[in-house]
């Protein structure tokens, strides 16, 4: 595809990288000369230095003949000009990242009277992502198939567990489980393991189930599964806000604690069922005050990576709570990664990861047959939901049958509703979606699976 970047900050330098790898002909815009070198200098992509909402300047990066423009630049109202003049000086889909949240309430209404494809907030898909762990705890990370069917959920193997040490072709057997592990992180190894992978406590694993066979794992193997109690937050951010929004219809205390007594009022209009508490969080004892020790989630959401890093150290230390961080910066993302900070959210990252999902699913339209797709540890592996076409080369043939590509995992089949997590025997059928993992990246049809 011929797709257009304005903007090259992080989100448009990680849509870039990804999209380049794939093989499409990418053009970035962007008004600061050395954004544009930093990406040219080391991808193989055409940069133009200029505004992305100037007719001339669309023009020149090849609008006419562009499938996709894509606007995230830090302006929303820059990012909406420009996807308005880039439908007027061709016919290509548009993108726009649009945060405030004054213009949430009116998102479809904007979306239909521009023409635009797809608006993506990163504060809301964050708090999106974030309620949905907060909800079941003792997941670290959870994604959707087969409209919501299905949940690919990852989690750590605790010490002692009934899993260490157990073949992954005995859980079925030994657990009268009905799930899928279909991805295995080992200290900096990934695998996408066979039958016949024994499990080590401390593993952090990836599962193919329903919500309800999931729950019931859960439960088998000792996981605390009940949704949490009572939640703290730290800073009154617009993720908060988003959060404690989708919290408010269950049953969980809210504690919000934020500094600036302008915010604390706004935030007390906003979320009058949230205990909203004006203070430093920083500052000596002030935590330990307000509970954090008997929370079951934290999260430090403040405008400042560093506090963020050092309240979360802090919560790990003194409580048991599900904790959560949010950074923006991904600078020094290898030392990170060994802090038990917890779960790590990055808005900008999760921008980057919703438009990719987007523009796979374009691409069904011209002829791949993806239908969902997600990034997972790290980067390293691809979950991807295939439609199972008529032509499809392995329909009716037993999966033990079939010669597949190492590192390929057929996760579930999704068959009229009812969901199949696959032994050799199974089949796959036209009509049906198939779940595939695999750390081979690239794949556009459920035929490029075999070899």
């Amino acid at each position: 595809m011929n797709i257009i970047i304005v903007g090259c900050g992080k989100v448009g330098l990680t849509l870039a990288e990804q999209l380049d790898q794939e093989g499409h002909n990418l053009v970035v815009v962007d008004n600061r000369a050395s954004a544009i070198d930093n990406i040219t200098n080391f991808m193989d992509v055409m940069g133009i230095v200029g505004s992305g909402a100037s007719y001339s300047v669309l023009l020149e990066a090849g609008i006419e003949k562009a499938d996709l423009l894509i606007a995230v630049t830090g302006s929303d109202e820059l990012n909406l000009l420009c996807c308005l003049v880039a439908r007027k000086a061709g016919k290509c889909h548009t993108i726009a990242r649009v945060r405030n949240p004054v213009y949430n309430d009116e998102i479809e209404f904007i979306k239909e009277e521009m023409g635009l494809s797809m608006t993506i907030n990163p504060e809301l898909e964050s708090a999106i992502e974030m309620a949905a762990l907060i909800n079941l705890p003792s997941a670290i990370e959870i994604d959707t198939f087969a409209k919501g069917k299905v949940e690919l959920l990852r989690f750590q193997v605790p010490e002692n567990s009934v899993l260490n040490d157990m073949k992954i072709m005995n859980i079925s057997s030994e657990l009268h489980s009905k799930v899928l592990v279909c991805i295995v992180e080992r200290d900096d190894q990934v695998f996408i393991p066979s039958g016949s992978f024994r499990l080590h406590s401390n593993d952090i694993i990836s599962i193919v189930a329903s919500h309800k066979n999931a729950i019931d794992f859960f439960q088998k193997i000792g996981i605390f599964v009940e949704s949490s109690k009572n939640v703290m937050l730290i800073g009154g951010s617009t993720l908060t806000v988003y959060l404690a929004k989708r919290l408010a219809d269950s049953d969980i205390k809210i504690t919000i604690i934020e500094q600036n007594i302008d915010r604390c009022e706004e935030l007390s209009d906003l979320l009058p069922n949230a205990m909203i508490i004006n203070a430093n969080a920083t500052e000596n004892n002030v935590l330990l005050e307000e509970g954090i020790e008997t929370v079951d989630a934290f999260a430090s959401l403040t405008n400042y990576d560093e506090e963020n890093i050092l309240l979360s150290l802090y919560a790990n230390k003194c409580s048991k709570a599900k904790v959560f961080t949010k950074i923006t910066r991904m600078t020094y993302d290898n030392i990170v990664g060994e802090l038990p900070l917890g779960i790590i959210i990055n808005p900008k990252l999760v921008t980057a990861d919703r438009i990719l999902q987007h523009i796979r699913a374009m691409e069904n339209s011209k002829g791949s047959n993806v239908e969902t797709l997600y990034k997972l540890a790290d980067n390293k592996v691809e979950a991807l939901e295939f439609y199972a076409r008529s032509n499809a080369g392995l329909l009716g043939i037993p999966l033990e049958k079939l010669q597949i590509k190492p590192n390929i995992l057929v996760s579930c089949i999704n068959r009229n509703g009812k969901i199949i997590i696959p032994n050799g025997r199974d089949y796959i059928q036209a009509g049906d979606t198939v779940v595939i993992v695999t750390t081979n990246k690239g794949l556009n049809d459920l035929n490029d699976i075999l070899l």
